[in-house]
């Protein structure tokens, strides 16, 4: 049985995906000396957008979550100390 494709965490412009394809291209003919057709190109840029940046996008979502609460934090510090006593 076939699985259902996940859909991409990301969506590229067909300029990036063109430039990422590329990119993987070059990084498997200098590194590996694979030459990959456009298909398996397409085939692991599609694996990426997939399956492993939805980890890096939630790690960006908890970083920024945790700097944001830090951030009202302090703000909410300084605005305590702005406080007049009667």
């Amino acid at each position: 049985m076939a699985r259902k494709p996940k859909p991409p965490i990301l969506n590229l412009t067909p300029e990036q995906e063109r430039e990422a394809n590329h990119k993987i291209k070059v990084f498997m003919e200098d590194r590996f000396e694979l030459k990959l057709g456009s298909f398996e190109v397409a085939e692991i840029l599609e694996l990426f957008t997939t399956e492993v940046a939805p980890h890096y996008y939630n790690r960006a979502i908890f970083d920024t979550q945790t700097l944001l609460k830090e951030r009202f934090e302090s703000i909410e510090s300084d605005l305590w100390s702005l406080e007049k006593s009667s």
